[in-house]
């Protein structure tokens, strides 16, 4: 039963499982051909009396989308309990490791999305299609087809699927930064899946979070949004996309006139980047920040609470080998105003990996500039190379696209695996993958491939190489403990 590994690793940042014949190279990838405007709306032409134009331009465009998940897969939660629920699906299922019902039927659910260039990229929601084994999107004009996810990304929420088809109603992109407190926008989406619906409302807030470790800068908005809304259109009084509706604050499971969207400037650098490499390629610093309070801001000499502050330089990291130091408040990054921690923390994610930029630091009570060349987030780096081929001449990718490092002390702690445990954490792996397929996700440690002990990311790329068979034993530890897993994929031609 004991199989060798499945596909080449290499070491950087992180290291890799990788599919490195992908159907296409990213650059032969041809990217969504999106409009976007980036005015304001006319706050003088607010509409007076009906919405009707408004909603007849943009309903073509916002689409349901069925999927059904494989056996056994984790679904929408209704943990009332969860003030922050995701909303995807009419089924409520509770499913996870431990937990599997090898004998239950397959789950469906209910989500919409949004068709943003008339090629067939749509924009929806990573929560709605994950898991998806089939996901089908029926258009407003009758017409279904079948999708194929070209990318989802775990940290926003956004996903984007392809149909084949060509002269779609794409929406046109507003600059969401352009939206005020105050502004109407329209919630188009498909509830319960009693058929589109719209709703009003007015931009609550921006620049919200939810206090977790994802990149979020929510759109708030009283506009209803109900289980089904998931994925659809958030868009202001010229019908123009703001957002992507993803979640609502609620104690009851419905909606209490708390709803939050993905801003429209953050769903085409994801989907953007979705595209063109299958992930997210995410800029790193290697700081930790935290936002000024008005007691802080007077420690540090500065008359407004405004910045971020450096609580951390990490070792070896871009920042300090620039000369960033603990203590220092950045105030500029890259020409733009630092708000706060949450802000800054995109601004960097959203910087593509090589980019030299100056940023403008408070230190000691004196202002000056630091030039920094940004690097890949850690774990975000893939691995390239030859596909490895068997004896057969037929390569294997059972470990394609997974991604790990090593098991390092702030790693330890963060997981809270034992002291003594080594191992290779799982950094990325794609939705589609039969690694993922087989049970592996994101913060599992590998321990063991193919019953040898793995100390460390460049022992899995060691055990990884020169594969011979389709077939991969994984064991893995997660905080319920170790389990082993098969990991198998066909043969590729």
């Amino acid at each position: 039963m004991a199989a060798v590994g499945a596909a080449a690793l290499a070491v950087g940042t992180a290291v890799a499982l990788t599919d490195p014949n992908p159907p296409a190279k990213p650059s032969d990838v041809a990217q969504p051909e999106v409009k976007v405007e980036h005015a304001p709306v006319d706050r003088a032409r607010t509409p007076a009396g009906s919405f009707a134009p408004i909603v007849q331009k943009v309903a073509p465009s916002v689409v349901e989308i069925f999927v059904t998940s494989k056996p056994g897969a984790q679904q929408f939660n209704s943990d009332e309990t969860d003030l922050f629920d995701r909303f995807f699906g009419q089924q409520r299922r509770r499913n996870g490791p431990g937990n599997e019902d090898s004998f239950a039927p397959r789950q469906h659910g209910l989500g919409s999305g949004v068709i943003v260039s008339a090629d067939g990229y749509i924009l929806t929601n990573r929560h709605v299609v994950k898991d998806a084994s089939e996901i089908r999107v029926a258009l407003s004009d009758g017409r279904e087809f079948t999708a194929k996810l070209v990318g989802a990304d775990e940290k926003t929420d956004v996903a984007v699927v392809k149909i084949k088809a060509e002269g779609l109603p794409a929406l046109t992109f507003a600059d969401s930064n352009e939206l005020a407190v105050g502004d109407i926008v329209l919630a188009v989406g498909n509830p319960f899946g009693i058929a589109q619906s719209v709703t009003q409302g007015i931009v609550s807030g921006k620049d919200r979070v939810t206090g977790n470790a994802s990149d979020e800068d929510f759109i708030q908005t009283d506009a209803a949004i109900n289980p089904g809304n998931s994925g659809g259109a958030l868009v202001d009084v010229e019908g123009r996309l703001v957002g992507i509706n993803t979640a609502i604050l609620s104690r009851t499971g419905g909606n209490q006139g708390i709803g939050f969207a993905i801003p429209s400037n953050l769903c085409q650098w994801v989907m953007t980047s979705l595209v063109k490499n299958g992930h997210v390629e995410r800029g790193y610093l290697g700081v930790t920040i935290q936002s000024l309070t008005p007691t802080l801001a007077q420690e540090f000499g500065l008359d407004k609470i405004t910045g971020a502050l450096v609580s951390d330089v990490s070792s070896g990291g871009p920042a300090e080998k620039a000369g960033v130091k603990s203590g220092d408040v950045i105030k500029m990054y890259n020409g733009q105003t630092v708000r706060d921690s949450s802000q800054f923390k995109l601004q960097v994610a959203e910087t593509a990996p090589g980019t030299k930029v100056t940023m403008q630091v408070v230190r000691e009570r004196e202002t000056k500039d630091i030039e920094v060349t940004v690097n890949n987030q850690p774990g975000q780096q893939l691995a390239k190379g030859n596909r490895p081929e068997s004896s057969t001449g037929k390569g294997h990718e059972a470990l394609a696209g997974v991604a790990v490092v090593d098991l390092d002390a702030a790693t330890r702690r963060q997981l809270k695996a034992p002291d003594s445990m080594r191992g290779a954490v799982i950094t990325e792996l794609p939705q589609n993958s039969a690694a993922y397929e087989a049970g592996l996700r994101q913060g599992d440690v590998i321990v063991e491939i193919n019953h040898k002990s793995v100390k460390g990311a460049q022992e899995a790329v060691d055990l990884t190489s020169n594969p011979t068979s389709n077939q991969t034993l994984v064991k893995v530890w997660t905080r319920n403990g170790n389990r082993y897993l098969m990991v198998e994929e066909d043969n590729v031609e």
